[in-house]
């Protein structure tokens, strides 16, 4: 802030500007200094990506017969004293280790580890380790057909050997599915440091063994410890961080990202100094309901000393590529539902949540009152804060009675006067206190839907209350605040694809036929039509058509260029 020097008064002097100097309460962050959580390339991945990119050089410097004739000299010098050294019982053990690097053992952990992916269903990783070990192979190869170095000459060649030296395959072979399987398939903690160490052992033995039986040159192991180990370990910290990209079997909502140390003091920071908010307590709440954010609630004391509770959502780049492929998918299934488009950015989601937070509550929608939004990590990471509804209970776990009926009826009707539709109403995201039914997740509202929007609403508010009641009920309820046709539409145009996720399947487990009965119970309609084709559908099955035929064609020829088929 600026402030006048003591006795200036205004009048007359230049203005000081002076720092605050405050530890809380709203301050600007300085141009140049570091965000919340500032986003960084990891030091040790930074190195690994150096090495990578050395190894690659000294593979294009040796193809120049001075730097070759150089490498080489001191290569043969370290194998013949390797050489002096050899023992009968040395040489068998070596022989045996050997088979660390055979086809067949990097062939059996390359599949077992895809399949652990599969199985699991991790297609980030999988993506990311199908990706990389094509690069790794691919790389290995032509680096080798380019360089063409022959085996080490005057050193008697112990062990088999297959093509040129540089670099050494068996070794880049067992870095690559050792190193691929760590990141991807072992949790990270005490068992992936010492799985890590196993693996370098079991590495360190290959590459050690091939040198004294003068397989291979050092130079020609150190290569291939640097394409096949830190090129992987660099792509998958970049590409599937832990912090973002767990490897757990607890099946957790990938949507959900770990409140690590680090971002926690990140989300603390950033609500005191953009908000003015002394947050004491942050801790993940409500994950079951939620596949779209990270919810939390935090503890907020405020100046008078009163602690009270806020809600709030993190989200981050993870989520915003979900809802577009969530977006793609339906397209391709159903065409266009409504005209929905994929936020741009993560700022635009967190933007366009507390927009529809404040529209809605001007609306007279029993909403959480907005408290703002924070910047974690410029355009990675946000939370988007907002009233905690205390005391209040899911709705699929409360007792519904005839005012719980109206007042979630009435949201509806808000809704439409409103001209919004919710799009995602379901047992979480209505909550029930003193008889009134809350609203709660509107980041995918839509604001002037079509008419197929806003009868599905109702559809699936109706069903959410019967499964608490009965539809008898809910449906002469509902004749109190809609038109009996309103009603009709709305089951005319509900159907399995058209409720959310959860509320589908408590419907399912629910026995009862509920859509059948409503239908029954509102005047005749026919079934509304949702398989609409347009340019855009067309466009886009194709190519992901196009892509799915690449990809096959991709996964053939894969398993024969890195030598799994």
């Amino acid at each position: 802030m600026t402030t006048l020097p003591p006795g200036d008064g205004g009048r007359g002097g230049a203005l000081t500007p002076v720092v605050a100097t405050a530890t809380s309460g709203r301050r600007r962050r300085p141009s140049g200094s570091p965000p919340p959580l500032p986003w960084r390339v990891e030091r040790r991945t930074q190195v690994a990506a150096v090495l990578v990119a050395s190894t690659l050089g000294l593979g294009v410097a040796m193809s120049a017969a001075p730097v070759l004739r150089v490498v080489t000299s001191v290569d043969v010098a370290v194998l013949g004293v390797l050489a002096r050294l050899r023992v009968d019982a040395v040489t068998r053990v070596a022989e045996a280790v050997t088979a660390i690097g055979s086809d067949a053992v990097l062939r059996t952990a390359a599949w077992v580890t895809l399949l652990v992916l599969v199985v699991t269903r991790r297609w980030r990783h999988l993506v990311v380790y199908l990706v990389v070990t094509l690069t790794v192979a691919v790389l290995v190869a032509e680096v080798a057909l380019a360089l063409g170095r022959p085996r080490p000459a005057g050193v008697v060649i112990l062990g088999e050997w297959e093509g040129y030296s540089f670099p050494s395959r068996p070794v880049a072979g067992a870095a690559l599915v050792l190193v691929a399987g760590l990141c991807t398939v072992v949790p990270a903690g005490r068992l992936r440091t010492r799985g890590a160490w196993a693996a370098a052992l079991l590495v360190a033995a290959l590459g050690g063994a091939r040198l004294y039986l003068a397989v291979d040159h050092p130079s020609d192991v150190l290569a291939a410890l640097a394409l096949g180990g830190l090129l992987p370990l660099a792509a998958f910290r970049l590409l599937t961080p832990d912090e973002v990209f767990p490897t757990t079997y607890r099946r957790p909502t990938g949507a959900h990202l770990e409140l690590s140390p680090a971002r926690h003091g990140a989300i603390v920071r950033a609500l005191d100094q953009q908000l003015g908010l002394t947050v004491e307590t942050v801790e993940l709440f409500g994950l079951a309901g939620s596949a779209g954010s990270t919810p939390m609630r935090l503890g907020v004391r405020s100046a008078d000393g009163r602690r009270t509770d806020l809600f709030a959502k993190l989200y981050a780049v993870t989520h915003l590529r979900s809802d577009r492929w969530y977006k793609l998918m339906r397209t391709v299934l159903y065409g266009r539902l409504e005209d929905e488009k994929p936020f741009s950015t993560v700022r635009r989601l967190v933007e366009y949540e507390d927009h529809m937070l404040r529209l809605l509550r001007d609306a007279g929608l029993p909403t959480p009152a907005p408290r703002g939004f924070v910047e974690i990590t410029p355009e990675r990471e946000y939370v988007v804060v907002m009233e905690f509804f205390a005391g209040a209970v899911e709705l699929g776990a409360a007792p519904v009675g005839d005012a719980e009926i109206d007042s979630g009826l009435r949201v509806v009707r808000k809704l439409w006067e409103a001209g919004v539709a919710h799009r995602d109403l379901k047992p979480s995201n209505l909550l029930v206190r003193d008889g009134e039914v809350l609203l709660i997740d509107v980041a995918f509202a839509t604001v002037r839907p079509t008419p197929w929007r806003q009868a599905v609403d109702l559809a699936n508010m109706m069903l959410t209350l019967a499964l608490r009641s009965t539809p008898e009920r809910v449906y002469a309820r509902a004749l109190r605040q809609f038109a009996a046709d309103d009603i009709a539409e709305a089951f005319a145009a509900s159907r399995s694809v058209t409720l959310p996720t959860q509320l589908r399947s408590r419907v399912r487990a629910d026995g009862r036929d509920l859509i059948a009965q409503f239908r029954r119970l509102a005047p005749p309609r026919e079934t509304v039509s949702i398989q609409l084709w347009s340019v855009r559908r067309v466009a886009v099955t194709a190519a992901v058509l196009l892509a799915l035929a690449l990809g096959a064609g991709l996964v053939a020829s894969y398993a024969r260029v890195v030598g799994w088929a």
